[in-house]
């Protein structure tokens, strides 16, 4: 019997190294007008992928490169985008223009990759940049810069593309906690994604996969995904139990999934969420779903802290600072402590918080309350998903 190439892609387990072509059935932005941030709700079809997932799960999606900055390399370095070139260790061969779009990561900028270009160079200034002693300047360089601004910077080069190529490291999928139960959207997954887009030295720098969802997908077409399972986010066992979930901005992202979880369960444990971001009129993500769950019970608390709609900024540590002694007593009576979001500020400083309230409320001292904390942690109940 004669296995066609259909039935081979069934056959196959679909995982990182062999993604599914999920169709994208919704993607709206969820800002409203006036709002300095655009974040993409996605919605993929799962159908005949046999993938599942669990809430706390993430999805991984392999992203193609900008196709204006693909150009503007192949421009900059006058490079032939037929040239063909290598683009693993297993010798398969691309065209250069398809390599650059697809098999590479040309948006950041490693300490190997310029150690390896100072040899192909005569720039001192490059080769100065890589010496040892110059390991601070070096990191400071790739700060923010991309491929584009190392070829513009250091020429000329005494390089092919091939040889230019061989230095990059392979695209890397992108992984969002997915924001959807299952069992609420059968054969399907949710994502919310914030696009990412800054200035620095000089360009506008755009987010690979971030911004090839915001601009560049449409309703039908596929993305290449894969679930990537998180066994230290999840939902307790025991629908009893009482959930905190601090998740401003895409860090709300897992709650949804916890909140649609336990509404579907009917689980009889408490909710509680803490949610923030910049104006409630245009950055208050999923309002109307999170309002009704809170008007039907599901979600027991819902605070919420928009830091630019008063003079003075508030955030959700604030927050929780505002309700510290109810909020001790749910620790004390067993709940789950969840944070999603940013690792750099908005979690340390909802940790420094947590450390404050079991301190202040417990009546302990700074070790003690470092003690309780940690204490938490080992019994699963302080629970991070940051980025």
């Amino acid at each position: 019997m004669q296995i066609t190439k259909e039935d081979k892609s069934v056959l196959l387990t679909y995982s990182r190294t062999n993604p599914f072509p999920g169709r994208v059935i919704k993607n709206v932005n969820l800002n409203r007008l006036g709002s300095k941030k655009e974040t993409r709700h996605i919605e993929l079809s799962l159908e005949g992928s046999g993938l599942s997932y669990n809430p706390g799960d993430a999805l991984g999606i392999v992203p193609s490169n900008d196709p204006e900055l693909v150009a503007a390399l192949l421009e900059e370095m006058q490079w032939d985008e037929d040239t063909i070139v290598t683009i693993n260790k297993q010798g398969e061969t691309l065209p250069l223009k398809d390599a650059l779009t697809n098999s590479f990561e040309i948006t950041l900028l490693s300490k190997k990759v310029l150690q390896q270009a100072a040899e192909l160079t005569d720039n001192e200034e490059l080769k100065n940049l890589v010496l040892v002693e110059n390991a601070h300047k070096l990191k400071e360089y790739a700060d923010g810069r991309d491929l584009l601004d190392m070829l513009w910077d250091f020429g000329p080069w005494k390089a092919s593309a091939r040889e230019i190529v061989s230095l990059l490291r392979k695209m890397p999928p992108r992984l969002y906690s997915i924001a959807s139960s299952i069992a609420a959207h059968p054969g399907e997954v949710h994502l919310t994604i914030g696009a990412v887009r800054y200035t620095a030295h000089g360009r506008n720098h755009k987010g690979v996969c971030s911004v090839q969802v915001a601009e560049r997908v449409q309703e039908g077409d596929t993305l290449p995904v894969f679930i990537q399972p998180n066994k230290h986010f999840r939902l307790p066992e025991d629908h009893d139990q009482d959930i905190i979930m601090v998740g401003p901005g895409t860090g709300i992202a897992p709650f949804r999934s916890f909140i649609e979880e336990r509404a579907l369960n009917k689980s009889t444990g408490r909710n509680w969420l803490f949610f923030g971001d910049q104006y409630s009129a245009s950055d208050f993500l999923y309002q109307d779903e999170l309002e009704k769950y809170h008007q039907l019970g599901v979600l027991t608390k819902l605070d919420t802290a928009f830091s630019r709609d008063t003079e003075k900024k508030v955030y959700v540590q604030d927050k929780m600072e505002e309700n510290s002694k109810e909020l001790y007593e749910w620790l004390e009576n067993g709940a789950i402590f969840y944070v999603c979001g940013d690792k750099a500020h908005m979690a340390k400083d909802v940790h420094n918080m947590l450390l404050q309230i079991i301190e202040k409320e417990g009546d302990r001292t700074a070790e003690e309350a470092e003690t309780y904390l940690n204490d938490l942690k080992k019994q699963g109940r302080y629970k991070r998903d940051v980025y």
